[in-house]
């Protein structure tokens, strides 16, 4: 690694960066927001929230050269990849940043101008897009020494990540689980294990950095807390009135993504935490009037977050939690920092991704029953296949089993392009008058 641009890099972490989130909290002060009435006071910690991100952001510019620097899926075992110290981007946070900026048309078509095609995942084709046009609302993006991909989410994720390493030309580790049909076995913990130990010696080239097994079991531990305490945040939508939305928690997701692991996300989620029991002390709601409580299934739209949160909030429906954002707390108990490779092969390959639909469905029944759910809002994603199959199915059971009616709403996770108004407002209408008979 450069000398000068170590200097540059740390300069930047110790007095750019805290520069920027100064300036920042001027400009926010300056802006007055009017309130809306369909919901409660907003989260304080959201500022804080946005510092981390953008923070997180501008340092990944003055990486080259200083850091090294790996590019990852949202499933991905990143502690390993913590001990070498890499600095970590991930391609499908920067998609639904692109996706809520509404950029994803734009992006999506690039890549699809250069042979891409419509149907592929809207994530990678806003990377690919990315990746031809340079275009993106956080002003660069770090390339890549190293991209790192799990299949347990998808399959389309090994081959955006072959494109991606042939373009960039660099290296592609690539962590293989099993498929759980049944239940996960001895054998294919020791074969996901003896991946990782063969993942070491690359990941010591590449970074310039020796493994330290000691280093392993600290990180391994911060991950598990910041899970766990990601876990608590979501189940204290479990009260009435919740205090907050789902909608909130898909922003409040990034940290366990991008950044678990480090100790900036553990810090965070205490913090959230701790307004979020302040909020049930004082009895304060994220919706004022909260009716009916809602499941959300699949990623958010997230060109229409807000239009949707309003949408429901005037009804006085609040959506309490998500078969998404529980993906990130469900199986982090079994990491363990006295097995931790064994553990951490057990904890990625239990994802509800990768596991079969009797599993689904049984996490979702126990979800409507501990949050006392009224409703199931379903998201057929045009790009997530392995998200959105079943979903009809699963929808009829759980009303059949639970007497819990649902919507399916047919649309796209970042292109707007899929996105039909008049089709979603109708199925919604019909919705709101499921639920009130």
């Amino acid at each position: 690694m450069s000398l000068l641009k170590n200097v540059r890099y740390h300069f930047m972490k110790d007095l750019g960066a805290p520069a920027l989130m100064r300036f920042s909290r001027l400009k926010k002060k300056k802006r007055p927001t009017s309130p809306n009435p369909n919901f409660g006071p907003a989260l304080k910690s959201t500022n804080r929230l946005k510092e981390i991100m953008a923070r997180h952001y501008f340092l990944s510019r003055y990486t080259e050269g200083a850091k090294p620097v790996a590019w990852v899926t949202s499933g991905a075992p990143v502690e390993l990849l913590r001990v070498f110290d890499f600095y970590t981007f991930y391609p499908e946070n920067h998609g639904a940043l692109c996706g809520a900026k509404k950029m994803g048309p734009e992006l999506c078509a690039i890549a699809e101008e250069h042979g891409y095609h419509q149907d592929l995942c809207s994530y990678a084709r806003i990377d690919l897009g990315h990746y031809f046009s340079g275009i993106t609302p956080v002003g660069k993006l770090p390339k890549p020494d190293l991209l790192f991909a799990s299949n347990n989410i998808c399959q389309t994720v090994v081959y955006w990540y072959k494109a991606l390493a042939h373009y960039w030309k660099v290296p592609l580790v690539l962590f293989d689980t099993p498929y759980n049909f049944s239940t996960i076995t001895e054998h294919d913990i020791s074969y996901m294990v003896r991946q990782f130990e063969e993942m070491i010696p690359l990941l010591e080239q590449v970074s310039g950095q020796r493994f330290n097994y000691k280093k392993f079991q600290g990180i391994i531990s911060i991950a598990k807390e910041g899970s766990l305490t990601w876990g608590e945040v979501l189940a204290t939508m479990k009260t009435q009135p919740a205090p907050m939305t789902i909608f909130d928690a898909f922003g409040h997701l990034a940290p366990i993504v991008s950044l678990r692991g480090l100790p900036v996300a553990l810090d965070y989620y205490r913090i959230l935490l701790r307004e979020l029991k302040e909020r049930i002390e004082r009895g304060v709601g994220a919706i004022p009037h909260e009716r009916k409580r809602l499941m959300w299934d699949n990623i958010p739209i997230w060109y229409k977050v807000r239009d949707l949160s309003d949408i429901f909030a005037a009804q006085g429906m609040n959506f309490v939690t998500a078969t998404y954002t529980n993906a990130w707390a469900e199986t982090i108990y079994d990491l363990d920092v006295n097995r931790p490779f064994e553990s951490m092969a057990k904890a990625y390959s239990l994802v509800i991704l990768n596991k079969n639909l009797t599993n689904r469905l049984e996490l979702m029944e126990r979800l409507i029953k501990e949050y006392r759910v009224d409703g199931l809002v379903i998201h057929s994603a045009r790009s997530c296949k392995p998200y959105s199959v079943g979903q009809y199915d699963l929808g009829r059971i759980l009303m059949d089993r639970l007497t819990v009616p649902s919507v399916v709403i047919e649309a796209d996770i970042t292109d707007s392009r899929v996105y039909f108004e008049e089709q979603t407002r109708t199925r919604i209408e019909a919705f709101f008058e499921a639920m009130e008979s």
